[in-house]
């Protein structure tokens, strides 16, 4: 009899630890979990952390930026003549009032009307009215786009957001394929002389004498 009782004593002891290591088990899951939830970051597809969750893509950035750049070039576009008048009086001065950026020159918001005149490889003249038959306006149709302008544009896009030299200049060239898809996907190059056309777009100030604008809006008539 006394046999029996330790060994039911014994049980209940058994089975108290066991409910005891269970409970604690239990208790410390719980926690984890707690704190995996408070340390936990919700990603919205298409948001800013989304894309850097993923493998780099410069034409992802080129999509969530290239809206905002072309918005800020439409609404900061200075008229051409404004622009030249102000440039031959202080070429410094009006590369700081009206573009970006600096090292080989500033990156300048633009908007001109005129007609359309000389092209080869995508690249055609512009005359615009009452400027001197020296200076010269060119405009960027593609195929090819060359240059950063776009990327430059707004001087808010810097090297230090990206991995590498490699990365900041892809992006450069993704911009300039999501202009291309936004405004010259069905553009007829072989039409375009002889015509009049508004452009807004951006240029880098190096050579006051010649422009070349990469657009971001064409409107032929």
């Amino acid at each position: 009899m006394i046999k029996a009782t330790a060994q039911s004593q014994l049980s209940n002891q058994i089975i108290a630890k066991k409910r005891k290591t269970i409970l604690v088990s239990a208790i410390a899951a719980t926690v984890i979990v707690g704190t995996m939830v408070l340390d936990t970051t919700v990603i919205v597809n298409g948001s800013a952390d989304d894309l850097r969750q993923q493998v780099f893509s410069p034409d992802n950035y080129a999509s969530a930026h290239y809206n905002g750049i072309k918005s800020y070039i439409l609404e900061n576009a200075v008229d051409a003549t404004t622009l030249l008048k102000e440039i031959q009086v202080n070429k410094k001065a009006a590369g700081e009032k009206y573009g970006k950026g600096g090292g080989i020159g500033p990156v300048i918001p633009v908007s001109f009307k005129g007609i359309i005149t000389t092209g080869k490889s995508g690249i055609f003249s512009i005359d615009i009215p009452n400027f001197p038959d020296k200076q010269t306006v060119r405009i960027q149709t593609g195929p090819a786009i060359n240059g950063t302008d776009l990327r430059d544009a707004t001087g808010t896009i810097s090297f230090g957001e990206f991995t590498n030299q490699i990365e900041y200049q892809d992006v450069g060239a993704a911009l300039n394929r999501a202009m291309k898809a936004d405004i010259l996907e069905d553009l007829d190059r072989s039409t375009l002389t002889g015509k009049s056309v508004e452009i807004s777009g951006v240029f880098r100030l190096i050579n006051t004498k010649n422009w070349l604008v990469t657009p971001v809006r064409m409107n032929l008539k």
